[in-house]
């Protein structure tokens, strides 16, 4: 029996973007949510072919938020795949500066922040986010629409500051196929529900998206082929 289509597409965007090497040792970041979860369980499938020379660990950065709080179920499911994530506890809404806001924004980028530097100070080199097809074109239209710029989320990014890669095996992965996915493996996943949840820029970007592709995955290809094929004698 072959494997899932998910793991299929995210061995393509694996092998094209070269994002898992021999020795790696790498950190994934472990949201609870069905998108990481998927790259969790790929990588737990991955690591045990023949060929396999890399290892990973998997980290949750609890915040003070218990909404945010990683499912004991999710735990145990993880288990059984040869996980057991670490959990790493931020106190994101004290390091809120005088005449700021909590936000979302805010917390994911103390997160992430927390997940560099777990990674540089225990010898990791690479870090997996299991940001999604859906998020990147997302996050394209949010760039040109907000800031004016043709930018995105990169599939394998190497951080200047630091001797370390951030790699999106989801990048090939539309959001309706890791939910097939999700369904069919039976995953207990967790949903931030905080009170500071303000998302609607990303919504906003989301139902864009959604009207620009009708939610079909070749049309989201495209637009992602797009920024890989780029005329620049026909652009200002």
């Amino acid at each position: 029996m072959g494997q899932p289509k998910l793991f299929s597409i995210i061995d393509k965007a694996v092998y094209d973007y070269k994002m898992i090497e021999p020795g790696d040792k790498i950190l994934v970041g472990a949201s609870g949510g069905k998108d990481s979860t998927a790259l969790i369980e790929y990588l737990s499938n991955r690591v045990k072919r023949k060929d396999a020379d890399f290892s990973f660990t998997a980290i949750h950065i609890e915040t003070d938020f218990e909404a945010c709080t990683m499912n004991p179920r999710l735990r145990e499911q993880m288990k059984g795949w040869n996980v057991e994530p670490l959990n790493y506890f931020v106190d994101v809404e004290n390091r809120v500066k005088e005449g700021f806001k909590m936000s979302c924004y805010w917390c994911s980028q103390q997160r992430r922040n927390e997940l560099v530097h777990f990674a540089v100070k225990n010898g990791y080199n690479k870090i997996a986010l299991g940001h999604h097809l859906d998020d990147i074109l997302e996050t394209l239209l949010m760039n040109m629409l907000h800031k004016g710029e043709l930018s995105t989320m990169p599939p394998r990014l190497n951080y200047q500051k630091y001797p370390l890669s951030s790699i999106r095996p989801l990048c090939y992965a539309d959001v309706n196929t890791i939910k097939e996915h999700a369904a069919a493996s039976g995953y207990i996943s967790t949903t931030c529900t905080c009170m500071y949840q303000d998302n609607s820029g990303r919504k906003d970007a989301r139902a864009r998206l959604e009207a620009l592709t009708h939610g079909e995955r070749r049309a989201k290809e495209m637009l992602f082929s797009a920024l890989k094929n780029i005329n620049f004698e026909y652009l200002p």
